[in-house]
């Protein structure tokens, strides 16, 4: 139990870093990603990253950025401390003693179980902060007359539970969510540990520098968006898509659609301010991490 009592409270800490590095960069994502494919002879809203930015400052001012913050901080303890804890449990099954360090292949099942466990806290949580992060987006395209303007958080949890199904509407996308966490996290933890023991030049790795440790966390957030990239549009767009007149049946719908209407760039839009993040996000949550667990014996 004390255990998961360090991983539960290094995992707070971690989460609350990697979110307020991070949140600014994910915000553009989500618009890039969310914005609607112009028509014959428009221009897309944003032509990229840095108008987005321009753009959202502009309109917004720079709290347009923090967007949406605010459902995945409320819950940043809990999805944290789930992904850490998790992945301790993992652990804990694999070691062959206590304490033994484990392989990168032995990481790799504990991401992806931790994927798992963390996937249902993500996914109401991601689909309120994508509808806040993208409403100035969609509200501005030219099928979204009549679009639901949100007031924050609690009131897009609300219009959810009362006007899309209930609960069920606070699960939407969760497929697609799924497959970018349990892949994605497999490969975030699998890559960590790789980094770190190579550092090392072995198994031990608690004599490790926090600039060691900042470049494995940095590259192993890095390695998340190489690998489920794409997955992570098609989770966007299928979260804010409206839902009495949908675009979208399902999330294979969703792929093919835009591929068939943007080809293989319409999957990687918002990639730059993806990779931008991930880096120094995932650099912040895994240094505040292992410095928290350190700290606490």
């Amino acid at each position: 139990m004390a255990e998961v009592a360090k991983d539960l409270v290094a995992g707070t800490v971690g989460g609350a870093a990697q979110l307020i590095v991070g949140h600014p960069f994910d915000t553009i994502k989500v618009k890039l990603q969310s914005q609607p494919a112009p028509l014959p002879g428009q221009l897309p809203k944003y032509s990229g990253a840095m108008d987005a930015v321009r753009q959202t400052i502009t309109a917004e001012g720079p709290r347009g950025l923090f967007k949406g913050m605010g459902a995945p901080l409320a819950t940043v303890a809990a999805f944290n401390a789930l992904l850490f804890s998790a992945r301790g449990q993992m652990e804990s099954l694999l070691r062959s003693q206590p304490g033994a360090p484990l392989s990168p292949n032995q990481q790799i099942v504990c991401g992806a179980g931790a994927g798992v466990a963390v996937s249902i806290l993500a996914c109401p949580t991601e689909l309120v902060k994508c509808r806040l992060q993208a409403q100035s987006a969609l509200a501005e395209s030219a099928s979204s007359a009549g679009v639901v303007k949100y007031g924050g958080p609690m009131d897009v949890a609300k219009l959810v539970l009362r006007s899309e199904g209930g609960l069920r509407g606070l699960f939407k996308g969760l497929v697609p969510t799924l497959a970018r966490e349990v892949p994605g996290n497999a490969v975030v933890f699998g890559v960590y540990e790789a980094l770190k023991q190579s550092f090392a030049g072995g198994r031990d790795t608690s004599g490790l520098g926090r600039g060691s440790l900042i470049v494995a966390g940095g590259l192993a957030g890095a390695s998340f968006w190489l690998t489920v990239y794409p997955t992570d549009v098609v989770k966007s767009v299928i979260q804010v898509d409206d839902y009495h007149n949908p675009r979208y049946s399902g999330s294979i719908d969703a792929f093919k659609k835009i591929l068939a209407s943007e080809g293989v760039r319409g999957l990687y839009k918002g990639f730059g301010p993806a990779m931008a993040r991930s880096v120094p996000a995932n650099a912040a949550c895994f240094l505040v991490y292992e410095v928290t667990k350190s700290s606490l014996g």
